[in-house]
């Protein structure tokens, strides 16, 4: 038998900061950048009762640790749960189970800042959010740790919740945070512009983008859906979590190839090349840059294992035990 730590969704709510989870975040990219593996998620769907099955998984050699995500989402309960393994990359032992709810938009705004690091202007200082839910806030708060903004404009559909979310964050960062009407309003003059959404067509006009703007766009990773339209993904410099995304659930990249805008060769680099230093970044002040996020495993594991040492070094969480297949497998 083997000892896991079973941790909560509260047990590791608040176990590390933004800045934290970003620095974790940032070594599993470049530990990806230099080979460390991970692929694509699979989805499995049912119609009725209509819902998704999802996981990923990559593995972070010098991290020492290996695992993913397994989540569903709809289904007769009608809401998600997530479940993270993290396993140990040496003996291949379980380390830890994480009810991973609550630090999914913490570990994928973290995703989304180290591309903000690694390729908007070093100058960036407005920041454009396109979106207001648990997501966008996981955004901003990773992403106001690499850049010192001055103003943080934010639209979505929905004036209360633009406006809820501006004041919340206008309380709690030293940039001016304010509610716009239209994306037009929130891009005009930003060097950054993030879109988290369930938007199933493109949520802003490419020909609002400025030069040298920086985009994440991390709400999609479904071939019919898109955040960004066409003139966005053919003007820009563009970077995937993962390349073998981009013609497989990057509906943004995958639909500006079927208008023969692009061809497969527009993949620039994947951010952990470019985070490795395999790959060049931004090479000019005027560049147009996109980073498309559809949550990988590489993410996922880092901060995993961030939360599974913090929670080690403060006690937290329950032992649960596994036994090896070398005892259990018997067949009897």
């Amino acid at each position: 038998m083997t000892d896991t730590l079973f941790l909560t969704s509260s047990d590791v709510a608040d176990l590390a900061t933004p800045a934290e989870y970003v620095d974790a975040v940032r070594e599993g990219y470049r530990q990806r950048g230099d080979g460390a593996p991970a692929q694509p998620r699979s989805k499995f769907f049912r119609d009725d009762p209509q819902g998704m099955l999802t996981t990923y998984a990559a593995v972070l050699p010098e991290t020492g640790a290996m695992g993913g995500y397994m989540y569903s989402s709809g289904f007769g309960a009608v809401d998600a749960w997530f479940m993270t393994p993290l396993f140990d990359a040496e003996s291949g032992a379980p380390l830890a189970l994480l009810d991973g709810a609550s630090m999914n938009p913490h570990k994928t705004g973290a995703a989304g800042a180290v591309a903000v690091d690694a390729l908007a202007r070093d100058d960036a200082d407005t920041l454009a959010v396109i979106g207001s839910g648990a997501q966008a806030r996981g955004q901003l708060h990773a992403t106001a740790t690499v850049r010192d903004f001055a103003e943080v404009r934010v639209y979505s559909p929905t004036p209360e919740s633009r406006e809820d979310f501006a004041a919340d964050f206008d309380e709690s960062l030293e940039a001016s945070v304010r509610a716009v009407d239209s994306s037009t309003a929130a891009l005009s003059g930003a060097d950054v512009v993030i879109t988290a959404t369930r938007a199933s067509d493109p949520v802003f006009d490419g020909d609002d983008l400025e030069p040298g703007t920086h985009v994440t766009a991390m709400g999609q990773y479904s071939p019919d859906k898109r955040e960004l339209d066409t003139k966005t993904i053919a003007n820009a410099t563009y970077v995937p979590d993962l390349r073998e995304r981009a013609t497989f659930d990057a509906g943004s990249f995958i639909q500006a190839l079927e208008e023969g805008a692009i061809d497969e060769d527009h993949v620039h680099a994947e951010l952990g090349e470019v985070v490795a230093g395999n790959a060049p970044g931004r090479t000019s002040d005027d560049e147009i840059t996109v980073f498309d996020s559809g949550g990988t495993g590489i993410e996922t594991v880092a901060a995993a294992y961030l939360l599974y040492e913090r929670a080690t070094e403060e006690g937290l969480g329950q032992t649960i035990e596994f036994a090896p297949a070398s005892e259990a497998l018997t067949g009897n």
